[in-house]
């Protein structure tokens, strides 16, 4: 039966899925709301090159994001102009973001894919699909937007 239909959940992940179903539109529209500030905060910080967010004005696609989508999402990723040690220096100062592989959940968590994920991969290959020395990518969580805007900040600070 298993092999035919699949796994299947027990009850309590199954009441979990349900319970979370609830909350759900409430906690992307703060996810989308804080991204949005952070992606602004991010985009007038001296230690910034770059912030790739749809929801930006400044990024090239920010027209058809906007005219597909009610929300530009709660990803978004940013390139330090202090390169590879200078995002090793930022991932090292978080202490309310988390430090992560893998983006999601309603925590702000944060990856440097130079030094993590994609450390092993030939710069070249890396710099062909826009992974700089200095990307940082990050998921905007639903906490108190102040606090996460005063982690990144501090972070960001030499």
């Amino acid at each position: 039966m298993a092999k035919t239909l699949g796994g299947n959940a027990n009850p309590f992940d199954a009441f979990l899925l349900i319970n979370g179903m609830k909350t759900l539109e409430l906690r992307m529209d703060r996810h989308c709301a804080n991204a949005m500030k952070v992606a602004s905060f991010l985009e007038t910080h001296p230690a910034v090159a770059k912030v790739n967010y749809t929801g930006l004005a400044s990024h090239p696609d920010h027209a058809v994001a906007m005219k597909q989508m009610r929300h530009p999402g709660a990803m978004l990723s940013f390139e330090l102009k202090s390169g590879f040690q200078g995002g090793i220096n930022f991932m090292n100062k978080l202490q309310m973001c988390t430090r992560t592989v893998s983006l999601g959940t309603c925590d702000s968590l944060l990856s440097h894919p130079a030094s993590m994920t994609h450390y092993s991969v030939p710069k070249e290959e890396k710099e062909k699909y826009g992974i700089t020395d200095g990307l940082i990518r990050m998921n905007v969580g639903i906490e108190n937007l102040t606090d996460i805007i005063a982690d990144l900040d501090q972070a960001l600070k030499n």
